[in-house]
């Protein structure tokens, strides 16, 4: 196998370790690998052999353990230039805000042993998906582009590939214990059972438990178990083998440290819209209102409900997922081989808050009544005019007749959990044959099929008096409405599937090595939505499914759009090229290009449903990207250095936006944008007790056009303002984002990372500076939102919009520590016995942490201002943390 190790990490030496895709198809196939690893050898100029036709990197588990305990890996490959991630926390279990080359974390393929981690809704990556990263072997990085296996729907920025290690042959074993601060306790443990049969199988199970409390208020805990297993079977001596690995993981997570990004000085720091960002490290904690108790009921009279269990820290993120993970290899005759990896996956989660509910009914006929567009239940008597009914209307949900508190009356509001619940069921099988025709070429031929079932719906829980929820999961006992059924903020059910095709060359001709492939895949969305849809935006009106209801709705609110059922389909042709020339033994040259596809998410077609179907509306194109790679890698005993440019042009850019046409704001594509940048890295290692790496990047982004938000005044076609526009009319028109940079991405990164040995302790320090990133597409700076837009038509600038935060977030560095000592030194017995230290953001650097960015700050077009800015997540502070490992 042709391998190129390239140092990077806080502990980086080479090592030559073979690089694995994301499928055993893709590891079977793959020949050229950058591996980043931790593993300490003496022999660098050892790997001599070309490197990877793409722009790739491997972290091995090396570099993986020298990260704090229970660490995501998203945080640990933050050094492999051209990857940005802000973590939310020290510890890992709270997620973060990850960019590939600027792309966000949606358009990023996320998987495990081969199947997709992805949501298959809405795409996001969640980072608990994964499993306990001391079970890890390596990640695999591919920047901008895609294996021709690859599973995915929307990894038009690149893809990110863990691998799971193999169960040792011999008999061992490792537990550990972490604690730091913010009370962190964290308990791992694993047993390999060596070879048990004659066969030679064996296998590993591991279990791990977490908890901490949240670093920035009085309130929040985050919690974690996790329990993994593998069972290998090798087949003959050839590499033939059959393995079943499995993880079942528990999350219950309270939400917290996302403010809002405004620095109003009479504002106070804390996580409500009234409240704002801290402004320095001496700001950053809150406190949440406890004990509080929720409003007293009182017999026959209105009762309103009062803010206990309404923060947002007080949300929980709850999760219980499932997988089950297959690979196996079988050779079928001399140079040919059969791949198959089958996959299941359950996951049951939610998130959001509260809600007030009337424990009275929802009037769904619009006709004036005494002046008004629908009457109180809790007053009115029912009439020709007036149909009172139960569900989920106007984003508040009502009973009809139930008495929630107790009172013995039904005319009370009353705070209810209310989170967004979503139950999802996917199957995954990737089957690959490779045929080698002779020592210098070969070809592979692969089916992907991947079925995903997701049903979202909104059940409506209790609280306890305290404010906090009977049940994380209301899914299991909800609230229902006087005529028996669920209340429920949405009722869908989406039926995601691949089928994908797909084939691959590769080619040796002397110093020339050629990569030649393409898939085609075929998506479909089968998606059910059981309310009303009642505008543009997606949101629904929801009466449990009642059809008598429904046509009553139906009957008096004739512009909403019914219950439906949609099919949709995409399919594409999608090329890759790639080849490397070796000038000489230490220099070699590569280039490639790919072709990739993001087709529109189940979540986001939902909010079509508004529109008739086979409109343009109803289905919107999907995004692509042409990718383009071109560098240069040097590679000797002492120096090993890489450079590498990149262009990538992103077609049909999706995202929420105003149509004139329909004068209302949907979901459709925005044009193009292009990309392109630098990426560089270098490693020196003079002695074997000494390595240091420098790595950087650099990326630039252009938006082609701008933006419609709306249509006022003289403003139609915000390429073409007339002179004469207000100002006001500009703003509320128009997001000026053509020729500007897209938002929530670093224009830089650079870091440097040295480790050293010195008797028995490994000493590792890792800095990264990542540059600044604008808040919005459209470049601009947020303003206050109680100023009145058509004041900007005021000669006195005291009216205009006061600035409450700048149109970047500035740069900042991090810098983490880790400090092992080694008691293997001393007894050969105790070579994987440690003690080790870790310190995150070793200065307690405050900073900006992750945000989504978006197209302009929103407005409040009717009442011409600004709306407020959006929520982003503070920095992870200075967190020490000490664990003690044994292994044997």
């Amino acid at each position: 196998m042709k391998k190129f190790t390239l140092l990077c990490s806080a502990a980086a030496i080479f090592a030559p370790t073979a690089a694995f895709a994301q499928s055993t198809g893709s590891v079977d196939f793959e020949k050229e690998t950058i591996v980043v690893t931790g593993a300490r050898t003496q022999d660098v100029g050892g790997i001599q052999t070309p490197d990877a036709p793409k722009a790739k990197a491997v972290v091995t588990q090396e570099m993986i353990s020298r990260s704090g305990p229970g660490q995501t890996v998203l945080d640990t490959i933050n050094i492999v230039p051209g990857v940005s991630f802000q973590n939310n926390d020290a510890y890992g279990n709270a997620g973060g805000t990850l960019t590939v080359r600027g792309f966000d974390s949606t358009r990023v393929s996320y998987t495990l042993d081969g199947i997709q981690l992805n949501d298959s809704g809405n795409y996001n990556i969640y980072s608990n998906f994964s499993i306990d990263p001391e079970l890890i072997e390596q990640v695999n990085v591919n920047l901008g582009s895609t294996d021709v296996d690859s599973p995915t729907a929307s990894a038009v920025g690149g893809t990110i590939n863990q691998r799971t290690r193999i169960p040792g042959n011999d008999f061992g074993g490792r537990v550990s214990a972490s604690f730091g601060e913010f009370d962190y306790r964290r308990y791992f443990g694993m047993i390999d059972t060596g070879e048990f049969t004659s066969y030679g199988t064996r296998a590993f199970l591991s279990a791990s438990t977490s908890k901490y409390d949240n670093p920035y208020n009085n309130y929040g805990k985050l919690k974690r178990q996790q329990y993994n297993g593998r069972i290998y079977q090798p087949i003959g001596n050839n590499g033939d083998f059959v393995s079943v690995a499995g993880r079942y993981n528990q999350d219950r997570n309270n939400f917290f440290g996302s403010l809002p990004l405004r620095l109003d000085p009479n504002r106070t720091v804390g996580s409500g819209t009234g409240n704002r960002f801290p402004d320095n490290n001496d700001e950053r904690e809150y406190d949440i209102a406890i004990p509080c108790t929720l409003d007293a009921p009182q017999a026959g009279a209105p009762d309103t409900a009062n803010t206990c269990g309404t923060e947002f820290d007080r949300r929980y993120n709850p999760s219980n997922s499932v997988n089950v993970r297959g690979n196996s290899r079988f050779t079928l005759a001399d140079g040919l081989v059969l791949t198959v990896d089958p996959s299941y996956q359950y996951t049951k989660a939610n998130g959001g808050g509260t809600a007030t509910a009337r424990e009275f009914g929802y009037d769904i006929n619009p006709a004036p009544v005494s002046g008004t567009a629908r009457s109180n239940c809790s007053t009115a008597a029912p009439n020709v005019n007036i149909t009172c009914v139960g569900g989920y209307f106007g984003g508040s949900p009502y009973l009809n007749g139930v008495d929630l508190n107790g009172d013995g009356d039904v005319l009370d509001q009353v705070t209810v959990l209310a989170p967004s619940q979503t139950r999802t069921r996917r199957y995954a099988v990737i089957a690959g044959l490779r045929y080698d025709i002779d020592d210098s070429n070969s070809v592979r031929a692969t089916f992907t099929h991947d079925y995903s079932n997701h049903r979202q719906t909104g059940q409506v829980g209790l609280l306890e008096n305290d404010g906090e929820p009977e049940d994380v999961f209301p899914v299991n006992d909800p609230i229902q409405t006087a005529a028996g059924f669920d209340l429920q903020k949405r009722d869908r059910q989406s039926y995601a599937i691949l089928n994908q095709v797909a084939a691959e060359y590769r080619g040796e001709f002397g110093d020339l090595t050629v990569n030649v492939g393409a898939r085609m895949p075929f998506f479909k969305r089968d998606l059910e939505n059981f309310c009303y849809t009642s505008s543009a935006g997606g949101f629904v009106e929801c009466a449990g499914g009642d059809d008598a209801v429904n046509e009553d709705i139906g009957e008096f609110n004739p512009t909403y759009s019914q219950p439906d059922h949609r099919v949709l389909k995409y399919s594409k042709f999608l090329p890759t090229l790639g080849a490397i020339y070796d000038f000489t033994p230490q220099i070699s040259a590569f280039g490639s290009y790919t072709k990739n596809i993001s087709v529109p998410s189940t979540d986001n077609l939902y909010n079509a449903f508004f529109f008739p179907e086979g409109t343009d509306e109803a289905k919107p194109d999907p995004e692509t990207t042409d990718s383009f790679d071109l560098g240069v890698r040097y590679r000797s005993s002492k120096i090993q250095a890489q450079v590498a440019t990149w262009y990538t042009k992103f077609n049909n850019r999706l995202a929420s936006a105003y149509d004139p046409e329909l004068d209302a704001t949907v979901y459709r594509n925005l044009g193009k944008v292009t990309k392109w940048g630098i990426d560089g890295s270098v490693a020196y290692s003079p002695m074997k007790e000494l390595t240091v790496y420098a790595f950087g990047s650099w990326m630039q982004s252009e938006i082609k056009d701008n933006i419609q938000l709306g249509q006022f005044g003289l403003v139609e076609d915000c390429d073409n303002i007339p002179a004469a526009a207000l100002p006001s009319d500009i703003i509320r028109s128009c997001a000026l984002t053509a020729g500007n940079r897209e938002s929530g991405q670093p224009k830089y990164t650079y870091g440097l990372s040295a480790t050293g040995t010195l008797g028995p302790v490994d000493l590792g320090i890792t800095a990264k500076r990542t540059g600044e990133r604008y808040v919005f597409d459209n470049n601009a700076q947020m303003f206050n939102n109680g100023i009145n837009l058509t004041n900007l038509n005021d000669a006195n600038p005291a009216n205009d919009p006061a600035v409450i935060y700048d149109k970047v977030a500035d740069a900042y560095w991090l810098v983490n520590l880790d400090a092992r000592f080694n008691l293997g030194y001393f007894s050969q017995e105790l070579d994987k016995t440690y003690i080790q230290l870790n310190v995150y953001n070793l200065f307690d650097t405050f900073y900006v942490g992750g945000f989504g960015g978006g197209l302009a700050q929103s407005l409040n077009t009717a009442s011409t201002q600004y709306n407020n800015p959006p929520f982003v997540q503070i920095g992870a502070p200075r967190t020490l943390s000490v664990t003690f490992n044994i292994g044997w």
